[in-house]
């Protein structure tokens, strides 16, 4: 079914970034006090396990960076942890630190400790994090915060997606030029296909997980997207990105309707990792073009939610008004949802980006 998230029940979401505890915890003993340790048994598989299911890790312990840092590259595990927090502050702001850099909301952190008083410190600060004793750590795979709906390409190579977006982001600090150039200068990389079976599930993940970059807030089964790609009325349209650094995977999904007259916009979601890429007014100006080569007018559905202003003010950028015209007689909305209009006219390739399109003129 089709969940909408102002109807939805509310329900505890998958945790995204669980921040581990060194010493006692992810390892047997104390580093600085007894020099050698070893990490727990079963926990390296955990760990893996964790990480192939596009649960992001990282670490908040009160320990010398460089010894424990060390020591987690002797274990072989040093490469699983993303944005460690090795120091002697509270472990709460270094796991508020890590949601930050992550833009994760905290009710999809988790924390793990053996000391009760540190996670009592990191439930008192951060309510909504959840907590959890040492001696649940082999027994986290099994639980269902931990338990993903769907596992999807992009999901298992989530982390090193992150980690190259944070070599990115080091990059673009270090970069004293325009933005433009700086974008130029990564070899950006965009695919606009139509979507596969194979890609509904991530297409699906990419509509669940999108709030910020969602026009509705609207969100669509796999099922749902399955009967779509079968309706020669619809277009399910998936976007992908790459660039000198790596993939980013699927970054964004267009569902379009074709009606007499004009294409209707019912969903446009992108990443709130490739806003700051310029990626969803590439993909409105592909449309745009798309439609004034197809002489048609563009509707796009919007329905403001608590957090998606970004996207109507990408709507707007693009020319989308609240004009009405008589294109938009036929199209049914319900749930509050509002049509943005806009004719188009021809629009000049995005030059800070390189994109590989369709013709939706074509089947």
């Amino acid at each position: 079914m089709r969940r909408d998230d102002a109807t939805s029940t509310t329900t505890t979401p998958t945790v995204k970034c669980l921040v581990w505890d060194l010493d006692n915890t992810l390892w047997q003993g104390t580093l600085l006090e007894d020099g050698e340790v070893r990490i727990r048994p079963g926990l390296r598989e955990t760990i893996a396990e964790l990480d192939t299911r596009g649960i992001l890790q990282s670490v908040a312990s009160k320990n010398d960076h460089d010894h424990a840092w060390e020591k987690l590259e002797q274990l072989g595990i040093a490469e699983y942890f993303v944005l460690p927090r090795i120091g002697w502050g509270p472990k709460s702001a270094s796991v508020r630190d890590i949601a930050d850099r992550l833009n994760f909301a905290m009710n999809t952190m988790a924390f793990i400790d053996d000391q009760p008083v540190e996670r009592a410190e990191v439930t008192h600060v951060l309510p909504e994090v959840r907590v959890y004793d040492a001696e649940h750590a082999p027994d986290l795979t099994a639980r269902p915060e931990f338990t993903p709906a769907t596992v999807t390409v992009d999901s298992r190579r989530r982390r090193s997606m992150y980690q190259a977006s944070f070599r990115r982001d080091a990059q673009r600090a270090e970069f004293t030029g325009p933005d433009a150039d700086f974008l130029r200068s990564l070899d950006i990389r965009m695919r606009i296909d139509r979507a596969t079976p194979q890609q509904l599930s991530r297409v699906e993940e990419l509509t669940l997980r999108t709030s910020q970059m969602n026009a509705t807030g609207v969100h669509y089964s796999e099922d749902d997207l399955r009967a779509l790609i079968d309706d020669p009325g619809h277009e399910v349209l998936v976007v992908t990105l790459t660039d000198r650094f790596g993939p980013y995977g699927a970054v964004g999904v267009v569902l379009l309707q074709r009606c007499p007259g004009t294409w209707r916009i019912k969903l446009l979601a992108t990443s709130c990792r490739v806003v700051s890429l310029g990626a969803g007014a590439a993909i409105l100006r592909w449309l745009t073009d798309q439609a004034y080569r197809g002489q048609v007018h563009l509707n796009a559905d919007f329905r403001a939610t608590e957090r998606n202003r970004m996207m109507e003010v990408a709507y707007r950028f693009a020319g989308f008004t609240d004009d009405s015209c008589p294109c938009q007689n036929a199209l049914e909305r319900t749930g509050g949802i509002s049509p943005l209009h806009l004719v188009p006219a021809l629009q000049p390739a995005a030059d800070t980006l390189h994109l590989e399109a369709p013709d939706l003129g074509r089947p």
